[in-house]
């Protein structure tokens, strides 16, 4: 029994529509920190928290894609 591997590929849409969503909320998130009615090292440690969350997510959002990628090449090995 021979098993067909189906490659999921977003379309430029997608892709599009993921890259507008991304600058609109880090647009609006940046704006409602410098429009903020607080000391400047409040804002300046709410902008080092929002750039720290983004790159942890993209860290976090890598490593599912990568064990995904793996279980893909070993199906039946378990991680």
């Amino acid at each position: 029994m021979s098993e067909t591997t189906v490659k999921q590929q977003s379309t430029s849409a997608y892709f599009g529509q993921a890259v507008a969503s991304f600058v609109v909320a880090m647009v609006a998130t940046t704006i409602g920190i410098f429009k903020l009615e607080a000391d400047a090292w409040v804002r300046a440690f709410l902008g080092i928290a929002v750039l720290y969350l983004v790159t942890s997510a993209f860290t976090l959002a890598k490593v599912i894609r990568d064990k995904q990628e793996d279980r893909s090449y070993h199906p039946f090995e378990r991680l």
